[in-house]
């Protein structure tokens, strides 16, 4: 052991973050001990906090230390309209895109049978309840478009359309500024799918 014992701890908790080596680790390390006390106090505060104070929305299931979170709270948001996302980061993408003005249903993951993630692993049935539930008119189906999610949007537009609600699933396709020739045929293809008239 090189270090005194706390600094040796704090080494090896900090590599136990994603993307965090040893290397990194000790230099974050060294940062917070040379910090002033205050910086490092702060800091184990904000974590004590996110463990204790944050929780799923008890309406979309958005992480949020309030129930429910602030999107579902801000009554100028239009509740009939739903955007169906993966994860907390994909709703976070969509509002810093700014201008949508809906509300979310975050699922915590996606269909997978090769992975045993099923219907029941992620908030499917939370969502087909606010579905019944009424006042809902439209699902945007926001999840990604690999396989996965794919599988997804398909099984939320089977089991939600009877129900009368309009589903819309967002475009895919070639992003702004790419190239063509460097495409691939299934971006390509699904370009071509959602074209619209101009």
């Amino acid at each position: 052991m090189v270090y005194p014992q706390s600094i040796e701890n704090l080494i090896r908790g900090l590599s136990k973050l994603p993307g965090i080596g040893e290397k990194s680790a000790t230099r974050l390390a060294f940062y917070v001990l040379n910090a002033p006390s205050e910086y490092a106090n702060a800091l184990a505060k904000c974590l004590v906090d996110v463990k204790e104070k944050v929780r799923y929305c008890t309406e979309c299931f958005n992480l949020s230390d309030l129930a429910p979170c602030r999107i579902c709270a801000d009554g100028s948001r239009d509740g009939a309209v739903i955007c169906v996302v993966e994860g907390v980061k994909d709703l976070a993408a969509i509002e810093d895109m700014g201008g949508y003005r809906g509300r979310y249903h975050v699922l915590h993951g996606s269909l997978s049978p090769l992975k045993g993630v099923g219907p029941a692993d992620i908030r499917i049935g939370e969502l087909e309840s606010r579905v019944k539930g009424g006042g809902v008119k439209e699902i945007i189906l926001a999840t990604s478009p690999d396989m996965e999610g794919e599988a997804t949007a398909l099984y939320i537009t089977r089991l939600l359309k009877p129900e009368g609600v309009k589903m819309t699933r967002i475009a895919t396709g070639i992003p702004v500024g790419a190239e063509l020739e460097y495409m691939d045929g299934m971006t390509i293809g699904r370009a071509f799918e959602g074209r619209r008239e101009v």
